[in-house]
């Protein structure tokens, strides 16, 4: 896993919860790197389930929601730092569907080694998107907050509905819907 997504965990901890859980949270997960990580650095997956299992023990707020939590965090990073990868689609709808096929391509080209989660679309028109995420590492609701972030970004209003296709949520669905009665998924 590439480091600017650690260092970029480690910026939200510490404006969420403060330098003493970022302390005790690396003490306790007991890291390979001693939890010393450089935005170009590749770290294992492992450090960022430590790191997980330990702010999740320090804050009592489940592992899933501070995954989601980071995403929200981390689409900030992306505007940041990529602010113009938004003018090449004129809906996010359109954005969301291109990720595997045009940002995840970008983002191998700055980051060869990175290992990407995979969307594949499976429906597509223009008020609603269904893909399927896939990755062994589970962290669909990071991908959730993505989205829902990308949609806030091009001020479109959507309902993101999700189906766990197995139980480690190693593979979602993911039905987005520009009109659609919201409930709760």
């Amino acid at each position: 896993m590439k480091g600017i997504v650690f260092t970029e965990f480690l910026n939200m901890v510490e404006e969420e919860f403060g330098l003493a859980v970022i302390d005790e949270m690396i003490e306790k997960a007991e890291l390979p790197s001693g939890g010393s990580y450089t935005t170009v650095g590749t770290y294992d997956f492992f450090e960022m389930q430590q790191l997980l299992h330990e702010l999740n023990r320090i804050s009592g707020i489940p592992v899933q929601e501070l995954i989601y939590q980071y995403g929200l965090y981390f689409f900030n990073c992306l505007t940041r730092q990529h602010p113009n990868i938004f003018n090449y689609y004129q809906s996010a709808m359109a954005f969301v569907a291109g990720v595997e096929n045009h940002i995840h391509v970008e983002v191998r080209k700055l980051y060869p080694k990175a290992e990407l989660p995979s969307f594949k679309v499976i429906e597509q028109s223009d008020d609603c998107l269904q893909l399927i995420y896939t990755s062994e590492r589970a962290m669909y609701m990071f991908a959730q907050a993505l989205m829902e972030k990308t949609f806030a970004f091009y001020r479109q209003k959507v309902y993101i509905y999700r189906e766990l296709l197995n139980p480690k949520g190693t593979r979602v669905q993911f039905t987005i819907k520009s009109h659609a009665k919201p409930h709760q998924s």
